[in-house]
């Protein structure tokens, strides 16, 4: 199920036509009629997502979210979202989850942080 309000799928019915899809199966709209799309005119296109499950912006991945700004003119294609060897696979933000990143020294991590090496003089004033 997505998580668009009323409001979004209604305003999406009316006036949005699909542009496209993401491997994680967020759809993207564009207004109909193109809006702005040639850039003859100082008005945007209008470009929205309606997400596969919890709305979070960090679930669009790079390129998708290129065109959801207006980085990019052309819509992503399959072609364009294919990963180069020396790429890593998009990952949402993981904050507030159990597999976010924890420093060596977290409490979660066991709360012992390594002692202090002496390296730096503590700022006194003067």
């Amino acid at each position: 199920m997505s998580s668009a309000t009323i409001g979004t799928r209604l305003y999406t019915w009316l006036r949005g036509e699909e542009a496209g899809r993401d491997s994680a199966e967020n759809i993207y709209y564009r207004e109909k009629g193109g809006g702005n799309v040639h850039g003859d005119s100082l008005r945007k296109e209008r470009r929205w997502v309606i997400y596969k499950g919890e709305a979070e912006g960090s679930h669009v991945p790079p390129l998708w979210n290129a065109w959801l700004h207006h980085t990019i003119q052309d819509v992503p294609s399959a072609e364009d979202e294919r990963r180069r060897p020396w790429q890593k696979a998009h990952k949402p933000n993981m904050t507030g989850t159990a597999e976010a990143y924890r420093p060596p020294g977290h409490t979660l991590e066991g709360g012992q942080r390594d002692k202090g090496t002496g390296d730096y003089q503590a700022w006194r004033p003067e």
